[in-house]
């Protein structure tokens, strides 16, 4: 006696949003910014706090030295250098007012579809650059709720990655 397997269809997984940043994040991703930096987002904000933005013009030497001197009197003491926090500040470094983003790589996925049910996710490719979860969706199953998860890291081109979509059985 042999039963046929069921039908496994694999239909696209849509994203949005994902680059949010908080009100209290000083207009940057923080999330993205403190991972790269190897710090915990708190240690970050504290730092960053400690900064005097020159708004709308670039800052003279001398604001560029006292907020370098800032972030890195609270940064330093967590193994930061000078150098790693120019390369991470000019990577994620992006003009909102003119609809920039810092770098991102869209994220895929696939939901494995067998007798009209989503079985599971598979993530095709991470993508990177969320500095919060993402919307997934799957067309045809609107009423799928997805949790995406994210991973973090201080290699710049897999931060702020997708690491997992599990469907929320609630």
């Amino acid at each position: 006696m042999s039963t046929a397997a069921a039908e496994e269809t694999r239909v696209p997984v849509k994203f949005a949003g994902g680059h949010d940043i908080s009100k209290k994040d000083f207009g940057r991703p923080i999330p993205l910014i403190a991972a790269a930096l190897g710090v915990k987002p708190e240690v970050f904000r504290k730092a960053f706090s400690g900064v005097t933005p020159a708004r709308g013009r670039g800052p003279s030497g001398a604001e560029a030295r006292k907020n370098k001197e800032a972030l890195l009197s609270v940064l330093g003491p967590h193994g930061v250098t000078n150098e790693r926090l120019d390369e991470v500040s000019d990577y994620y470094r992006f003009r909102p007012q003119e609809d920039e983003l810092w770098p991102v790589k869209a994220a895929k996925a696939e939901a494995i579809v067998e007798d009209g049910q989503i079985k599971r996710i598979v993530v095709t490719e991470p993508g990177h650059g969320y500095s919060t979860p993402p919307r997934a969706s799957v067309k045809g199953f609107s009423d799928a709720k997805l949790h995406v998860e994210l991973a973090f890291s201080k290699t710049l081109k897999k931060n702020g990655a997708v690491k997992a979509i599990e469907i929320d059985s609630k």
